[in-house]
Order: structure tokens, then C-alpha cells, then sequence
């Protein structure tokens, strides 16, 4: 399928989001302002190449009748399992999917069983699933935040993060396990932002 311009992007994740908050489709006009647009214009062009693209179908004619086709699921996909505190390669076989609200339903979350309970001073025990978004090219991460880690020889990590200089400290909140290693081996793949406990 063709890929979306930021632009066309935009307007289709608005859609879908108004139409799973309101059970209907939204009007031009709501559509414009939702987009700061003065014009109709080029909402209607917009919509034209996300229908010309497969990305939403309507009724001509017949006013609020815009349908997206390419909704994804609801929720957050959980990627695997990661060790709390020690260096194991995520498993990438589990693909259930955790239904939260719409603010984490997008594609710079997901999600990861930790195994282990180094965490629990953090409230994050064996089994909790931790809730993650993925950095922007422009973020930096700050001392203290619980980060998801790739460390170069060593593996993945969920652990608290600490730069000092051009080392970084990756340590367990239970104080049981510490890492060192050069700034330029690490390479933080999300922070933490929540934890979902079935019990």
C-alpha cells in the first residue's frame, strides 16, 4: 500500500480517532478546523488521495459517510519479554495485543512482559507489562528514567539510566545488577511511560 504524507497522515489519524470516540464521521468543516485550514479545498484534496490510496472509501453525494479501511486494531501490540534488570534478548514470538486508551494507540508505543522482579522498588514486578514509547531522533533521555536499552555485546535491558561524561550506568532498582559501559555501546530503543498489572 502507498504510504501517507505527513500531511495525509494527519487527517487520516484524526479520522479514525473521531470516528472511535464518536460513532459517526465528521463534516468538512469540522475536518478543516481539526487541520487549521481556512479552506475546503484542500481537505477534500486530502481525502481524494487517501481514497485514491485505499485508505478510506465514502458514498458520493451523501454527507458524512467517510469509512476508514485500514484501522488497525485498537491497543498495543506486546513485542515479547524483557529480563528486569539482566541482559536477554526479547522474544518476538508473542503478538497478543493490550487494549488501552486512545492516547497510547499509536505506533511509537508498545509494549513488553518483564520477567523478573528487579524492579520492585519502581512497582514494576514478574509479569507486569511495561508500557513504552519510542524516542524521537531529538529526545534525550534523563537520568533516572527507566529505560528499554540495547547494549552492543551484552543485549537488552529494562533498567534505570544514568549518564555521567561518556559512560552510562544501567542499573536495577533493586540494586542487584549494575552495568557500565562506553555511551557509544547503548542505544535506548523506549522509556517506560507505564505498567499494566493484570492482578
Amino acid at each position: 500500500m502507498e504510504p501517507l504524507t505527513p500531511a495525509q497522515k494527519e487527517l487520516y489519524d484524526w479520522l479514525v480517532n473521531h470516528i472511535r470516540q464518536h460513532q459517526y464521521p465528521p463534516s468538512i468543516r469540522q475536518m478543516m478546523r481539526a487541520m487549521n485550514l481556512r479552506s475546503p479545498a484542500p481537505v477534500q484534496a486530502r481525502l481524494e488521495r487517501l481514497r485514491d490510496k485505499g485508505y478510506v472509501t465514502w458514498i458520493e453525494g451523501k454527507a458524512r459517510t467517510i469509512k476508514p479501511l485500514q484501522v488497525k486494531k485498537p491497543g498495543i501490540v506486546i513485542k515479547g519479554a524483557i529480563a528486569a534488570g539482566g541482559l536477554v534478548e526479547p522474544f518476538t514470538d508473542e503478538q497478543s495485543t493490550l487494549e488501552l486508551p486512545y492516547v497510547f494507540n499509536q505506533d511509537d508505543y508498545y509494549a513488553l512482559r518483564v520477567d523478573g522482579n528487579s524492579l520492585n522498588s519502581e512497582a514494576i514486578a514478574d509479569q507486569d507489562i511495561a508500557i513504552i514509547r519510542r524516542l524521537t531522533p531529538e529526545e534525550t533521555v534523563n537520568n533516572g528514567e527507566i529505560v528499554v536499552a540495547k547494549v552492543k555485546g551484552y543485549g537488552v535491558t529494562i533498567s534505570q539510566y544514568k549518564l555521567d561524561f561518556s559512560e552510562v550506568t544501567l542499573t536495577s532498582l533493586e540494586k542487584e545488577t549494575s552495568l557500565k559501559v562506553p555511551r557509544t555501546t547503548v542505544e535506548i530503543q523506549g522509556v517506560v511511560v507505564g505498567i499494566w498489572r493484570n492482578n
